[in-house]
């Protein structure tokens, strides 16, 4: 089994994972969201998309069993193991503008959107073509008139996703920066590529 990688708080990464290859996203400390996204190396225009993952998985609660589907309807990864069982695919993530909106006493941040997009960059995905993350161990309650709302995960420290590659894809994962999804604390998040 290989080595776990750390991402540092309140940053990102991108590598290659190759089809066939596990990523297992780990919660050291626990209660820390990871944004993920996922590209076809070949076409990096092809993306996971929340919208067809929600369609064709019929559900918008993601966890073992359940596959990423990628904006032309193909699958990208899919979930083998889940320790946690909350996942959020709705909201997208967070930037200076999520910070300026929400946070406006706090200090601005570039967030997860400004991480995935200067990690992606070697790729040539540029900021327009990030989409929807899907935000490992992110806690987003639906009430019955629709109404979203952001708490802390309930993750403990050692509590992982692990995905198996379905073809040849780029990976943006971060270490989420807003205060919402974390309770404020900002902590690192492991992953481990086998």
């Amino acid at each position: 089994m290989a080595a776990p990688h750390r991402i540092a708080p309140r940053s990102g990464v991108a590598f290659e994972l190759r089809r066939g290859q596990a990523l297992t996203v780990i919660d050291p400390e626990g209660r820390q969201v990871a944004d993920l996204l996922a590209f076809a190396s070949d076409d990096v225009r092809e993306v996971i998309s929340n919208g067809r993952t929600f369609d064709y998985e019929e559900t918008i609660h993601l966890g073992t069993g359940n596959r990423l589907w990628s904006n032309r309807s193909n699958v990208l990864l899919t979930i083998e193991e889940d320790t946690v069982g909350r996942h959020d695919f709705l909201l997208t993530p967070c930037s200076e503008a999520t910070f300026r909106h929400f946070y406006p006493t706090q200090p601005v941040h570039r967030g997860c959107f400004g991480n995935l997009a200067a990690a992606l960059a070697p790729w040539g995905i540029v900021p327009d073509d990030i989409p929807v993350a899907f935000n490992c161990f992110m806690q987003v309650p639906v009430d019955g008139s629709g109404k979203l709302k952001v708490l802390p995960p309930d993750t403990r420290p050692g509590d992982s996703i692990r995905f198996r590659a379905e073809r040849d894809l780029v990976i943006g994962l971060t270490a989420c920066s807003a205060y919402d999804s974390n309770g404020g604390s900002f902590k690192p998040i492991d992953y481990r590529v086998d």
